[in-house]
């Protein structure tokens, strides 16, 4: 029984983490700004820059935006893909499931998984990492005289899911690792 509690918690928790990467990938306000009006007023505001993962936006107070497309990026695709085929093997080899051969083949299968989700974890951290660091290093250069940005809720949230992901890939490799790891049984 507490092997099947274990897995299903990890299996949540990686659902929860995917979730959020991938509302991430579809969410405006990456890095955020605004220009104030009447003599730099933060009250009224004449304009608005923000970026999101695809493409980065100037919006005025007529509500008039301007979008230039961004380039894609690679590894919140590859985690989230690298993520839908640790949910395939994790589901497969879960105890509960009914599905996916016996028992050794079944642990062999959410082991995989759970590297699957850990993997994608680090790979979508790391992608949210870089996007910050581009904001940040311009946020805090004395010289840099172009718009500093924030950073943007997405950014949280997505750390937030791959922190998610990870974990429950490692519950996943908690459930087997004594069947997996432990004492041969002759």
């Amino acid at each position: 029984m507490k092997t099947r509690v274990v897995q299903i918690w990890g299996f949540l928790m990686t659902v929860l983490g995917w979730i959020f990467v991938a509302c991430t990938m579809a969410m405006e306000g990456w890095k955020i700004t605004s220009i104030g009006g009447m003599g730099g007023s933060s009250i009224i505001k004449v304009a608005w820059y923000w970026s999101s993962l695809w493409r980065s936006c100037f919006t005025d107070s007529t509500a008039v935006s301007n979008c230039s497309i961004q380039i894609v990026r690679g590894l919140l695709m590859s985690a989230l893909s690298l993520g839908m085929l640790g949910f395939v093997l994790s589901l497969l080899g879960m105890e509960c499931t009914f599905i996916g051969g016996k028992d050794r083949s079944k642990y062999k299968k959410i082991y995989a998984g759970g590297w699957c989700h850990i993997v994608s974890g680090v790979l979508s951290t790391c992608g949210y990492a870089v996007y910050a660091q581009y904001v940040s290093v311009e946020y805090f250069n004395p010289n840099f005289d172009g718009l500093k940005y924030d950073l943007g809720t997405p950014l949280f949230l997505g750390w937030v899911g791959s922190a998610f992901h990870s974990a429950g890939g490692f519950f996943h490799l908690w459930s087997v690792c004594t069947p997996l790891c432990g004492p041969q049984e002759v």
